[in-house]
Parts: structure tokens; C-alpha cells; sequence
């Protein structure tokens, strides 16, 4: 594709791809238990959700949670701990899950039967290029009416079909879209 940059940063440009921030800002409407996995409320948290129905267990597993049945108990009733791999397992299945949980409720918010949502675009950071290099990026807002390739590829965890979905996406800004592969913030409510 035109205009995707190859070098990014090279002359001091900072940002983040577009499709990570559309990811955090997805990761952020989700919700979820903000207690930190290694307290243990939040763990204790994030095993009640994990385990609460059959639906649950299954999807934890898929997820990567693959510990005995004995093993999960004695964490809940508090005897055993974790260790820092199994913690990181226990992080990672529970944001799987939680994201598949509300993907549907957020691409019919976010779709608004057709209407869409409106998008912020904050350009990359250009402080730390030389004014000879810099170019001229500004502040932008779109209406995206189709969520759905986004939404399925966040939930699923896919970054490059994310990546590719919110590239597809932001061509809609015109002929300066790959202006945008790169930026500090998208913000976007549902």
C-alpha cells in the first residue's frame, strides 16, 4: 500500500500504530477488574470469573488456562499461590475471555444500527523532528459505520487482522491517510 511507513521514527517522530490505540481504547470500554492480578482480590477475582460456569471454564482453557481442576480450587479456597507464569496465564486467559464476553454488546454500540461513531485522531508527536523534516498533521475526526472486521479481530486477539482493519479503515481520510498509521491517541466512546 502507498504511503506505509517503512522507517517510522527514524528522523524522531513518536507514536503508536493507529490499530494499538484503537485496541487500548477498545481494552478500556471492555472494563473489567482493575486490581492487579498479583493482589489477591484481584486474583481472586479474575479465578471467580474464569470458573463460575461451565461456559467460562471452557473458554479459560482455550485461552491458555490449562490447570487441573484440584489445582484451581486450592487457589480459590486460598491454600496454594500461583506462580508468576501461572499468574501471567491466569492475566492473559481472563482478558480473552472478558473481551470475547463484550465484544457483541460493544460492535452494537459502536455500529449504532448503521450510524457509526464518531473517531478522534490525534497525529503523531513530531517535537524531536527537525523542523526541515516535520510535516504538517493535524487533529482529524471521521465517522466509522463499520466495526465489525475491528471488533472481530480484537476480541480474537489477532493484531495483524486489527491492524489490517483499522488500515482499511482510515483510507476513508483521503489521499494523506497514511499520515495516520502512526499516532499518540484515537478516542472514540460507545
Amino acid at each position: 500500500m502507498p504511503e506505509r511507513n517503512i522507517e517510522f521514527g527514524k528522523f524522531g517522530a513518536s507514536g503508536i500504530k493507529g490499530s494499538d490505540a484503537v485496541a487500548r481504547q477498545l481494552d478500556t470500554l471492555a472494563g473489567g477488574i482493575a486490581t492487579p492480578v498479583t493482589a489477591k482480590r484481584g486474583l481472586l477475582a479474575r479465578l471467580h470469573y474464569l470458573t463460575r460456569t461451565p461456559h467460562a471454564r471452557r473458554a479459560a482453557r482455550d485461552a491458555g488456562l490449562t490447570v487441573t481442576d484440584r489445582t484451581l480450587k486450592a487457589w480459590l479456597d486460598g491454600k496454594r499461590t500461583p506462580t508468576r507464569a501461572n499468574l501471567e496465564r491466569i492475566d492473559a486467559a481472563y482478558r480473552t475471555v472478558r473481551r470475547q464476553n463484550v465484544a457483541q454488546h460493544l460492535l452494537k454500540r459502536l455500529n449504532r444500527a448503521g450510524r457509526g461513531t464518531r473517531v478522534e485522531i490525534h497525529p503523531l508527536n513530531q517535537s524531536r523532528v527537525d523542523q526541515r523534516l516535520s510535516r504538517v498533521v493535524e487533529h482529524r475526526t471521521m465517522n466509522v459505520r463499520r466495526w465489525d472486521r475491528i471488533v472481530e479481530s480484537w476480541s480474537a486477539g489477532d493484531r495483524q487482522g486489527l491492524d489490517d482493519a483499522w488500515t482499511d479503515t482510515i483510507v476513508d481520510l483521503g489521499s494523506q491517510w497514511g499520515q495516520y498509521e502512526y499516532v499518540t491517541n484515537v478516542g472514540f466512546a460507545a
